[in-house]
């Protein structure tokens, strides 16, 4: 059963997290001894915030199943109750909200069940009609097209799309002796955090051609290139590490999660450019909401299981 014993490939991969975030920890300390004149507090709250994400996470994988499969929904219902503060709501929505959360638990007792038919179709199919059918029972048609596709575009990014990382979990592990669930979930998360660093750090060194300028200004084709080229080379070294990947499919899955993680940040970027926001929240100092943070693996998430899944289960 997964989620009982994580294999040795995998604590190491956990193991690699803590030796980035100390060496991430003595640079910031180092910086600040430097150049005391420079604002450093900001990648302080960035760095403190990430040994609190990474042990959160590191717990969670290293859990009993259930538990694991419960930490990803409630990241979910963290991620689609930002999202919900976020958009404009009728009033007379007020009781169709709680049946999109309600999709949550009943999402990831499939997931806990094993069940992909269902699993595949509950949000996409059942939801789609669910939260109309409940508008229409309410009688309010004034502004029902807006309501309807924000609520459930919002299930599908925060709870449907990031529901595929639990499912890694339940997939067989005997087609990924390695690792099983938990590597291939280390994979895909550790690979997306690392590309928005990763774009980052090139965007800031060598950027100047902007990407999508009336999106998200700061993004630059020398961050985007730089960041896929860098998380292609570690996804390619990690493969054998942490999944049944081929060097090849290794070196295909770091371009699907880099190039994946730009648009899943930039769709976030253009909603809360459309409402008027900078962050999702302030749950999470330096980084802003949940939602800041899980934005890329909305896409990349999908992405992944999906090309992991058609390859070996």
């Amino acid at each position: 059963m997964i989620g009982a014993a994580l294999t040795e490939n995998v604590r190491w991969g956990l193991g690699g997290l803590l030796g980035l975030l100390l060496l991430a920890s003595l640079v910031t300390k180092l910086l600040r001894r430097w150049k005391p004149e420079g604002n450093w507090q900001e990648l302080s709250l960035r760095v403190k915030s990430w040994w609190v994400m990474v042990g959160v996470f590191t717990l969670a994988l290293a859990a009993n199943p259930r538990v694991s499969i419960a930490f990803f929904a409630f990241v979910s219902f963290l991620a689609l109750k930002e999202y919900l503060s976020l958009i404009p709501t009728r009033r007379a929505d007020r009781r169709v909200l709680f049946w999109a959360y309600l999709a949550i638990p009943i999402q990831y007792l499939w997931v806990a069940k094993e069940w992909y038919g269902m699993f595949i179709i509950f949000i996409p199919v059942y939801m789609f009609m669910v939260i109309p059918i409940r508008m229409i029972l309410v009688g309010e048609t004034d502004g029902f097209l807006k309501a309807v596709g924000t609520i459930h575009w919002g299930l599908m990014m925060t709870v449907f799309a990031l529901s595929h990382l639990s499912f890694l979990l339940v997939l067989p592990p005997a087609k990924n002796p390695v690792a099983g669930g938990p590597g291939l979930v280390l994979y895909v998360v550790f690979l997306t955090q690392f590309n928005d660093v990763a774009q980052y750090i090139w965007g800031k060194g060598l950027g100047c051609h902007k990407v999508l300028p009336t999106v998200s200004p700061n993004k630059t084709w020398e961050g985007l290139v730089g960041g896929v080229l860098t998380t292609t080379v570690l996804a390619f070294l990690l493969a054998p590490v942490l999944t049944p990947l081929s060097p090849l499919q290794g070196l295909l899955a770091g371009v699907l999660v880099g190039v994946g993680g730009f648009f899943g940040d930039v769709n976030l970027s253009s909603l809360k450019r459309d409402i008027g926001v900078k962050d999702s929240g302030t749950l999470i100092a330096g980084h802003g909401g949940a939602l800041d943070r899980v934005n890329s693996l909305t896409f990349t998430a999908l992405i992944f299981f999906h090309y992991v899944y058609y390859l070996h289960y």
